[in-house]
């Protein structure tokens, strides 16, 4: 189901409420080979369960970057649409830690909190998303990010 599109000025008054929860992603070690290849980050810890069941992690994780790059699967599940929304396009992070790895199998979602919203010009809006990635079934989430999306509204988000 989809959630009703929010005008700006709706999604300002929900400043500070968390907006959405995506559904559950799980990283399986295929995904995380792909990932290695595509990227040719190969290291070990990621891809050879041999010697990386012998590290402190117990088995192969995730890379940062793969968790990272579930965001905009995430933020299609979580988050409301923006009311006469023609475009977005990643503006980037405020901040981003990777908290926790990930280990091969496990499930992650995001969780989307709306922390700013900007009207630079009309029809031009940048929304920042305080972000965690939860690890079913951790105490420490793998990822806390703060990131931007800037929007471009149809007609100057005039209607």
């Amino acid at each position: 189901m989809t959630a009703r599109a929010l005008t700006p000025a709706e999604m300002a008054a929900r400043l500070g409420e968390e907006l959405g929860v995506s559904r559950w992603f799980t990283i399986d070690q295929p995904m995380i080979d792909a990932f290695a290849a595509l990227t040719e980050d190969d290291q070990f810890i990621h891809t050879d369960p041999e010697r990386a069941r012998k590290t402190p992690f117990g088995g192969t994780v995730a890379h940062g970057f793969l968790t990272l790059s579930l965001l905009s699967a995430m933020a299609y599940d979580a988050e409301p649409p923006l009311a006469g929304a023609r475009m977005s396009v990643n503006y980037g992070f405020d901040r981003l830690r990777f908290v926790a790895p990930v280990p091969a199998g496990a499930r992650v979602r995001g969780r989307f909190v709306l922390a700013g919203l900007e009207e630079r010009r009309p029809g031009e809006v940048t929304l920042a998303w305080d972000v965690t990635v939860e690890i079913e079934g951790a105490e420490r989430p793998a990822l806390a990010a703060r990131w931007l999306q800037r929007w471009y509204l149809v007609n100057g988000g005039q209607g």
